[in-house]
């Protein structure tokens, strides 16, 4: 590594430990400045960098006195995680989009290459708290995805997106946890078998530097990194106040797909979802359907149809004898003929055909359904 390489890496590290995630303020500062030049002022006793408060220039100069960040790439490598920055190999492009607020780099567990694995990612995101049904549907769509060669990405939290972790996990497939903390320390601890499993089979990555804790504003920013990396977001269950509706609305703005799966009209868990599939999501029941939307051109879901039925095969003259003949009981051919908006003649035509078919028998003058045409029929009504 070259003397202006190394100087940006450490740089850039250096800032990971400053700056939050997401910070626009200090992303415009590295976008006109450099990265090495806002880290320099950072440490140096000059003027504050113009958009912040005298108050909010000293609580940064004062993280910037405490930041050691070969120390930091020296705790990242003991715990098997390496530092990825903008114009590194493995970085995703499409985390440029978030402009000003693109992270400043991430670090990264796990052996696969992060830019190849979200050129062909889906994130599949809900409620913490979800239903049984929440669950069920996560990893089923997740077990799906995989099977389909998608990458599922989430932020390794209880509920919905641990269930979609697992789910690509026990299909034999890639998954990306996304966290709001440092990846050497598992958040939440009851996922810590799980996210050193996502490590193994996956990758584990986040903003913030090693032995860094999560707070409820960088689960929110942590959000925008996960729309950002994927083609698109699907959301299994949220509440109108869910963080999963923040991911949605992200890649709304990025100009990323964002989906729905419904869940009952009664229920709270479903109702920012619902909203969502009111305003511009798509309503989406399995993976099929996800990757109808954002695969390539072809990889079509298959057409919803209820089962084929014998009714279904007659031609429709011949249907439309059928239906006019009376559940109960007999009827003449031109009683038949009005019901069927055709001629007595036609009538008697396909009734001959429908009884060569078992659907009707002749009793003198009239014609009646058979038990086999009876019990057809009444199916068909009771499917309406």
């Amino acid at each position: 590594m070259s003397g202006g390489a190394e100087a940006d890496l450490l740089a850039r590290v250096f800032l990971t430990r400053v700056v939050e995630p997401g910070d626009g303020v200090a992303g415009r500062w590295v976008r006109e400045l450099g990265v090495a030049e806002v880290a320099r002022r950072l440490k140096g006793p000059g003027r504050p960098l113009p958009g912040v408060s005298g108050r909010r220039w000293d609580g940064l100069r004062a993280r910037a006195l405490r930041a050691e960040p070969e120390r930091d790439l020296e705790a990242a490598l003991a715990a098997g995680v390496r530092f990825l920055g903008p114009g590194d190999g493995e970085w995703p492009r499409q985390l440029d989009d978030l402009g000003d607020a693109r992270p400043l780099g991430l670090w990264v567990r796990g052996r696969a290459s992060l830019r190849m694995w979200a050129l062909r990612s889906v994130a599949v995101v809900g409620a913490r708290a979800c239903t049984e049904y929440g669950a069920h549907m996560a990893a089923d769509l997740a077990g799906g995805l995989a099977e389909r060669g998608w990458v599922v990405v989430s932020g390794g939290a209880y509920g919905v997106d641990g269930a979609a972790h697992r789910g690509a996990l026990g299909a034999g497939g890639a998954t990306v946890a996304v966290l709001a903390c440092g990846v050497d320390r598992p958040y939440p601890p009851g996922h810590t078998e799980l996210i050193t499993r996502i490590a193994e089979q996956g990758l584990v990555l986040g903003e913030l530097p090693p032995g860094e804790h999560p707070t409820p504003s960088r689960f929110v920013l942590r959000n925008r990194v996960i729309a950002a990396l994927t083609r698109g977001t699907v959301v299994v269950e949220a509440a109108h106040r869910s963080g999963s509706l923040v991911t949605a609305r992200a890649a709304q703005r990025l100009g990323r797909h964002i989906m729905g799966v419904p869940g009952p009209a009664t229920s709270g868990l479903s109702a920012g979802v619902h909203e969502l599939l009111r305003g511009e999501a798509v309503l989406v029941t399995d993976a099929t359907e996800v990757v109808e939307l954002v695969g390539e051109i072809g990889e079509l879901a298959p057409d919803r149809r209820g089962p084929v039925l014998p009714r279904d095969l007659l031609a429709p003259d011949a249907r439309r004898v059928l239906a006019a003949l009376p559940g109960r009981g007999e009827a003449r051919p031109a009683e038949i003929a009005r019901g069927a908006q055709t001629t007595e003649d036609d009538a008697v035509a396909r009734l001959y055909e429908l009884r060569a078919l078992g659907y009707v028998e002749r009793h003198g003058d009239g014609w009646k359904l058979t038990r086999q045409a009876v019990v057809s029929v009444r199916r068909d009504r009771g499917s309406c």
